[in-house]
């Protein structure tokens, strides 16, 4: 009988697993797709399985709405201060030096001016990622300066919401940034210019009551929670259960609170469209 040995191993009986590299793969929280995030970018960061739309930030928006190398931003060193002195698990001045650590960005809006298709809009989208897109001085003076923009230049305005509402850190400095901004809103209705409002997961508490709602036009994205109080809040209060997919995007139009659901993949053209048709 001969006997064989092996000269050389070919599998190391010290292997490790392939890693995978952070950051390169993502999950669908609708359907558990794994995508690689490339393909998920070329996808506008939609999942091309089931559609579902991923939270992305303002940068992102900017990135396939505007063209190229037309957007100007507005505003972009201001930053919070610490009114209160507020202290929860951390003081409020340290949470907001972390967040612009993490996130790169001074707080949970971006504003300024740019060109789709040729034609000049003011422009406020806000970030999800700045403790929660929540509407604090900052927000509320941001977005009433490109409200001011837009009536000073005749041009009309969208602002993209994302956002858990008002920022209870700030206290009732937050909550005045309604008064500011449904005001400013108001002006620019009597000026008859175009004021587009697009929402996406989530639009809720006071950016719903404060601008969010209040647009010429009101588009959302697909499945994206919009509500003044959350569905758990509004169980809790009434003692019913609610509707299937109550509150979310397609519940809404269903029941004329929107104009439009628009897959993010044609936000741009439906925008396109929509200021020609309103100018």
């Amino acid at each position: 009988m001969a006997w064989f040995k092996r000269k050389k191993e070919n599998i190391s009986p010290h292997s490790k697993k392939a890693e995978i590299p952070d950051g390169q793969w993502a999950k669908c929280e609708e359907c558990g797709e794994i995508i690689h995030t490339k393909q998920l970018e070329v996808n506008l960061w939609c999942c091309p399985k089931c559609n579902f739309h991923f939270r992305i930030g303002s940068d992102q928006y900017i990135s396939f709405l505007f063209d190229k190398n037309s957007f100007k931003e507005l505003d972009r060193k201001m930053k919070s201060g610490d009114p209160l002195e507020f202290t929860d698990t951390k003081n409020y001045a340290d949470r907001i030096a972390a967040t612009i650590k993490k996130t790169g960005i001074n707080d949970a809006v971006k504003t300024g001016t740019g060109k789709i298709d040729g034609k000049k809009v003011a422009f406020a989208c806000m970030d999800f990622s700045f403790i929660g897109g929540s509407m604090g001085s900052v927000v509320g003076e941001k977005i009433a300066r490109c409200i001011d923009t837009a009536y000073e230049e005749k041009i009309p305005l969208i602002i993209i919401s994302q956002s858990g509402g008002a920022r209870m850190m700030e206290g009732a400095f937050s909550l005045m940034q309604m008064a500011k901004t449904s005001a400013r809103l108001a002006r620019l209705a009597e000026a008859k210019l175009p004021f587009i409002s697009v929402m996406a997961d989530p639009t809720t508490g006071g950016v719903t009551a404060s601008y969010a709602m209040l647009g010429d036009l009101l588009i959302a994205e697909p499945k994206a929670l919009i509500g003044f109080a959350g569905p758990r809040v509004i169980k809790d209060t009434i003692g019913k259960d609610l509707p299937e997919g109550f509150q979310r995007s397609e519940f809404l139009l269903e029941n004329g609170f929107l104009d439009f659901i628009v897959n993010r993949k044609d936000m741009r053209e439906k925008l396109s469209q929509v200021i020609d048709y309103l100018t």
